[in-house]
């Protein structure tokens, strides 16, 4: 009779697990979601040997036994047995031989849980590539456990894999007898308490009983009989944490040394340390930080000029053409002023986001990000954050919703809640479609010394205006928000490597399509449903203005044409948009909008990109058809108010650029706040102080130009 088990599939994000587990389980697998969250929840049935059969639990890949990310929390109440629909009988750990110090950390704590594992390495050849040779057996020795050497993409050493496991079921394989670190040692009173509680557990589980048993299936009993253990024995979580990760990788350090060659080590340490003492020098590394910040956002305008005029142009050649070619009607005014006007508000803005993304890929494949993590600690600290605190708000470039739940890493509960309360004042890419357009209409096309952009200057400052005010708000909050419990900031810093191109190109496009097909539903949505608003209007005050207009037009014939321009104005502004806008015009007229603005900043609650495709809807609405081919830039430099003044003067052009800089204008990153911080207070006093800085900052800058 075949024997059936329960086998996790664990391993560092992008190990090589999935590719592993495709591979063992071919065509069974079933994909759901784990109770309670909405991460994929992957199984697959796999015929070990003709007595044994596997059920693969494809858990969520994670770095250590430390869970920060909801998807973590999964596999960590797995690998604890605190998951009552999976209980794994083994546990198959992927590691990436060419990063074995990082992944041996991970591989130490399972160890340490005293479940039979089973280790395989991936990504053999990429380690021979880079001249680390692995003495195996000699490993296999160190650590207790069995090692197999695969290949999932050429599907080698998944037979050897096989028998690897298949000896472990069998229980010819022991569990090691001794720990990986002396865990009892950290906290000997404290784990030897719980060991009474639960005799069945391991010393290093004992640990995590004590850091977190709230989340454990417990009775209520025995988590007051924890607490109790905990307080009696002043026990500190993240001081323990910082002390077995330290006797780990001391260890794994050792190993290392006797079972692992490298290729020139000493020379790769030399030229890492010295490449460290120029780039985290305490006055050239933020010299360096800012330099390489000024190449970014240089690189977005000078890059990205030339295939955005190209789209420009294209979008704009294809609504002329469609005015010549469709006779006039509701539908071809929906088609070109609602429908082709949403789409350039979208593809106009590929290039720089491509552009951004793949320059902070770069950053980040270099070994550089965690470089600024560790170059900004001391300056985080003074306004009461840390270093950690930087990678949600390098995060919040891209977009302020994963930055935030990523802060969940920052062990501190009132660093934590700085960091989310302030990450939002980071421009994310959802602003760059605004920053570019405004840019371009009020900042002159200069270049300095030949090339340094002036446009591409002013656009550094508006983030680094984000980034100033956000450390100016979190060391405003810091006196708000009272904590006792200390903070401790271990990083591990990655050794300089050239970055994978690919990688690179795939982020660039995979983040085009995200804002393409994500962004862009909401954009044309909107772009529609303002069509709409801006082609209709309340039936007798639209009729009154026809009849005037037409009027007027009768009388003189002469003036025909400026007074039909002169109606479909007014219609626009008669529409139940201009309605809208026009009741909101005196709240912003002091800060130099006016009712179209207005309707975009209503809008851009949204999403922040949403600004451009409204603007572009309005100013398409009532225009004339030998119009349709202008760019959208063109048709709001033309823009003028009933004064016959321009609309888009440098005083409104800077403030708005300001308000869109500091204004908490999205939706989601609202819903995200009140789901981390389980409170509507935070994100309420995150969206009035957010909102009114940026009307108070918005008017002084106004004021200042005017």
């Amino acid at each position: 009779m075949s024997k059936r088990i329960n086998i996790a599939l664990v391993g560092n994000p992008n190990s090589g697990k999935s590719s592993l587990f495709n591979v063992l389980t071919g065509l069974n697998q079933k994909v759901g979601n784990f109770p309670g969250v909405t991460v994929d929840k992957k199984t697959g049935i796999s015929r070990i040997s003709e007595n044994l059969t596997a059920n693969f639990i494809d858990l969520p890949g994670t770095y250590s036994l430390y869970p920060k990310r909801a998807d973590e929390w999964v596999s960590y109440k797995v690998l604890l047995q605190q998951d009552d629909t999976v209980k794994p009988d083994m546990i198959l750990l992927v590691a990436d031989a060419s990063n074995l110090k990082r992944n041996l950390l991970f591989c130490s704590q399972i160890i340490d849980l005293k479940i039979p594992v089973v280790v395989a390495f991936t990504m053999m050849d990429l380690a021979k590539q880079k001249g680390t040779q692995i003495d195996i057996p000699g490993l296999e020795r160190e650590l207790g456990v069995p090692i197999v050497t695969v290949n999932p993409r050429k599907n080698k050493g998944i037979g050897a894999l096989k028998k690897a496991l298949e000896l472990s079921a069998e229980n010819l394989q022991q569990i090691p007898v001794r720990d990986f670190i002396d865990a009892e040692s950290l906290a000997p009173a404290a784990t030897g308490a719980v060991k009474q509680l639960f005799p069945n557990i391991s010393n290093y589980t004992s640990i995590h009983y004590l850091i977190n048993h709230e989340h454990f299936i417990l009775a209520a009993s025995l988590q007051i009989e924890i607490e109790d253990i905990e307080k009696r024995h002043q026990f500190n979580p993240t001081r323990i944490q910082a002390e077995e990760i330290m006797q780990r990788y001391g260890r794994i350090k050792h190993i290392m040394q006797q079972t692992v060659i490298e290729n020139d080590p000493l020379q790769k340490t030399l030229f890492t340390e010295k490449l460290d003492n120029l780039l985290l020098h305490r006055t050239w590394g933020y010299l360096i930080l800012l330099l390489v910040l000024f190449i970014l956002f240089q690189s977005i305008f000078w890059v990205a000029k030339y295939p955005m005029d190209a789209i420009e142009w294209s979008f704009g050649a294809l609504a002329g053409w469609l005015s010549n070619s469709l006779s006039s009607g509701w539908f071809s005014d929906l088609l070109i002023n609602g429908f082709v006007a949403g789409l350039s508000g979208i593809m106009l803005f590929v290039p720089q986001i491509m552009i951004l993304f793949g320059l902070i890929t770069l950053l980040e494949d270099t070994g550089y990000m965690a470089r600024i993590s560790f170059l900004t600690d001391k300056l985080m600290r003074k306004v009461g954050l840390n270093g950690k605190s930087v990678m949600p708000m390098i995060s919040g470039l891209a977009c302020a919703v994963p930055a935030i739940m990523s802060a969940r890493n920052i062990e501190n509960k009132k660093e934590r809640l700085l960091t989310i309360m302030i990450t939002p004042l980071m421009s994310c890419s959802a602003r760059l479609p605004v920053y570019t357009i405004l840019i371009a209409l009020v900042i002159p096309s200069k270049l300095y010394v030949g090339f340094l952009s002036l446009q591409g200057l002013v656009m550094m400052g508006l983030y680094l205006l984000g980034t100033v005010m956000a450390l100016v708000v979190a060391w405003v909050m810091k006196w708000f928000i009272k904590s006792t419990e200390r903070s401790y900031f271990i990083l591990e810093l990655p050794v300089y490597r050239s970055p994978r191109w690919k990688n690179v190109l795939y982020t660039m496009i995979e983040k085009a399509k995200i804002f393409v097909f994500e962004a862009g539903k909401v954009i044309m949505v909107i772009s529609l449903l303002l069509w709409a608003l801006s082609s209709y209007g309340p039936p007798q005050k639209m009729k009154a203005v026809s009849r005037q207009y037409d009027a007027m037009i009768q009388q003189d014939t002469t003036k025909k044409l400026q007074l039909i321009k002169m109606k479909k104005a007014a219609l626009l502004q008669a529409s139940f948009a201009g309605t809208i806008g026009k009741a909101i015009e005196p709240v912003i007229t002091p800060l130099g909008y006016d009712w179209k603005i207005g309707i975009a900043l209503v809008t851009s609650f949204a999403a922040r990109e949403v600004f451009v495709g409204t603007m572009a809807t309005l100013y398409s609405v009532g225009e004339d058809i030998d119009e349709n081919n202008s760019t959208l830039r063109q048709k709001m430099s033309m823009a003028l108010r009933q004064d016959g003044t321009k609309v888009y003067t440098l005083a409104t052009g800077l403030s708005l650029l300001v308000f869109y800089v500091l204004a908490m204008q999205c939706m989601s990153t609202i819903a995200v706040v009140k789901r981390e911080t389980r409170s509507w207070k935070w994100p309420i006093i995150q969206l009035l102080y957010m909102t009114g800085l940026a009307y108070f900052m918005s008017w002084a800058v106004y004021v200042l130009f005017r």
